[in-house]
């Protein structure tokens, strides 16, 4: 805790954390903003709202997929505060798109439209549209929140300064998805106007972050590049189990994500409010669980709880769906706001199940962040995140299909958390297998 208050008192790290922060929060902000007002001011059907909900994310997620080996390359490549600096000036216009998207929208401004085939109208086209440059955004900073940090800070700080990044991250979620569920809509298009204004100039003040290797070619051929880059990474055993344990558990993620606006709506019959609140207490678990698993290992970078962690998670999803199957055998004939909700019988077991599940999956992913930028060469750092956020992306565009697929084929909500259930001991599985790789190269090191 010492090393962490000392970080963030230093210019070196106070910077960066202040202004992912910031992505952070006006990513949730416009992202559970739109979400919400389209499941509950547009949608009226819950196969459309779960539909609606994949397609968003999968839209986020796809640039992951698209471009980060573009952005590994350019993050080992170039300064990496000079990057920062310009995606977050790009980030005021896409937030003005999102904004007027959300205005037209509120406004009722309805013009149809065709988006790959399906009818919608031109405010959730430009709001879709919005969402996709914001995860290009996001594509680009991702190498580089992580791997600047060995850069700036010393060898038994990077651990401390991920789990802060990470702990950072989710407080700011936090931050953006209570206002996006309290707030008008109209106010949350000028308030992300404004924070994208407020964390460029914060991303200014990075110190500098010249690239630590030799000059290298860039590789513009997008998928080339992308499989030449993983194929390189995933050499390292112990990084090629983390990225795989990381994008399964965020497969997981993605659903449970998709799954929770047309959930709280139609299951738990609750108002954006509530879903905001749903958010929230992932949020806030992650979080938790981040700062937790720090004070466990000590500054260590181990794989020595991932398996237990992500097996509570699993019990704690069955918790989850299991309360719900009660809760729609005796729903509430109209939509709850937060107080009807927290006087309804289990409300407070169904939101501690959710704490759970969340400081559980924090336990289990932080560690697996820090493997990937203790475990490589310096100047290789930023590709090693881009090529996990390639394997992630991947994983995570699958999960918005299958949750989209399971809506289409018309699977309850409900019954598609139990399927997030059983995917935890797939992750389970991928954590032993990355605490022996994790062994055995601790084992060649000492040789």
């Amino acid at each position: 805790m010492l090393t962490s208050t000392h970080l963030l008192r230093s210019r070196r790290f106070l910077p960066l954390f202040v202004t992912q922060l910031f992505n952070a929060f006006n990513d949730n902000l416009y992202k559970t903003a739109m979400v919400l007002f389209v499941v509950y001011q547009i949608y009226n059907s819950e196969e459309a709202e779960g539909q609606f909900s994949a397609i968003a994310s999968g839209l986020f997620i796809l640039p992951f997929f698209i471009l980060s080996a573009l952005a590994g390359q350019l993050a080992d490549m170039r300064d990496k505060a000079a990057i920062i600096r310009k995606v977050k000036f790009c980030e005021i216009i896409l937030m003005l798109i999102g904004a007027s998207g959300l205005y037209l929208a509120w406004k009722g401004y309805d013009l149809p439209v065709s988006l790959f085939g399906i009818d919608t109208t031109l405010p959730i086209v430009l709001m879709l549209f919005a969402l996709f440059l914001t995860g290009v955004q996001s594509t680009f900073l991702g190498p580089i929140k992580y791997a600047i940090l060995p850069q700036h800070l010393k060898k038994d700080e990077v651990l401390a300064g991920t789990g802060l990044v990470e702990a950072g991250t989710y407080i700011a979620i936090l931050a953006g998805t209570i206002l996006a569920g309290w707030i008008p809509v109209e106010v949350a298009a000028v308030g992300i106007i404004l924070t994208s204004v407020v964390a460029y100039f914060i991303s200014r003040q990075v110190p500098d972050a010249p690239p630590q290797g030799a000059p290298e070619k860039l590789d513009w051929h997008i998928l080339r590049a992308s499989v030449q880059l993983v194929r390189e990474t995933m050499h390292a055993r112990e990084v090629y189990y983390a990225i795989i344990a990381i994008s399964f558990f965020w497969t997981i993620g993605a659903v449970l994500f998709i799954q929770f606006p047309p959930l709280a709506k139609n299951v738990i019959m609750a108002s954006k409010e509530v879903a905001s609140l749903f958010l929230v207490i992932f949020s806030v678990g992650i979080a938790i669980g981040s700062v937790a698993i720090n004070a466990l290992l000590k500054g260590e970078v181990s794989a020595r709880y991932a398996s237990q962690s992500v097996i509570v998670m699993g019990l704690f999803v069955i918790a989850f769906y299991s309360v719900a199957k009660l809760w729609e055998a005796d729903q509430p004939t109209e939509l709850l706001d937060v107080a009807g909700f927290l006087a309804w019988p289990m409300a407070t077991v169904l939101l501690l199940c959710l704490l759970g599940i969340a400081i559980a999956g924090g336990m289990f992913v932080v560690p697996l962040y820090a493997f990937l930028t203790t475990r490589v060469a310096p100047e290789k750092a930023s590709r090693t995140i881009a090529a996990n956020n390639i394997v992630n992306s991947g994983a995570m565009v699958c999960g918005s299909l299958m949750a989209m697929g399971m809506s289409a084929a018309g699977v309850p909500i409900v019954e598609q958390v139990l399927i997030s259930a059983l995917m935890c001991l797939i992750s389970a599985w991928l954590g032993r297998k990355l605490l022996k790789a994790e062994r055995i190269a601790a084992a060649d090191r000492r040789a």
